[in-house]
């Protein structure tokens, strides 16, 4: 197994593209995106009532090498502390498999 970093963001749809392309500067090899999420934390609810998709909210989580963390920190909260929005770094280990080509 190895060590990682994994960031959670939740935000805006409107800010996917920034927030994805922050990820890619900083050197996060990939993402998975789940859109439409709705839930409340401690700054609120994320409400699933609007009608219009791009005021949707969306759920981005990415694993990285730790020694990407500074980059990935600043190019993030940079876009969250203008446009809004919540994340999470926490640490995770990767699972070491052996790839099967069939």
């Amino acid at each position: 197994m190895q060590l990682v970093k994994r960031i959670e963001i939740f935000a805006n749809y409107v800010e996917l593209g920034k927030i994805l392309e922050a990820l890619d500067k900083a050197g996060v090899p990939g993402h998975t995106v789940i859109k439409d999420v709705a839930g409340k934390g401690s700054r609120g609810s994320l409400g699933d009532d609007l009608a219009m998709t791009m005021l949707d909210n969306v759920y981005i989580i990415a694993f990285f090498p730790p020694e990407k963390l500074p980059l990935v920190e600043v190019n993030v909260r940079q876009i969250l502390n203008k446009f809004g929005g919540t994340g999470f770094i926490s640490d995770a280990m990767e699972l070491e498999i052996t790839k099967c080509v069939g």
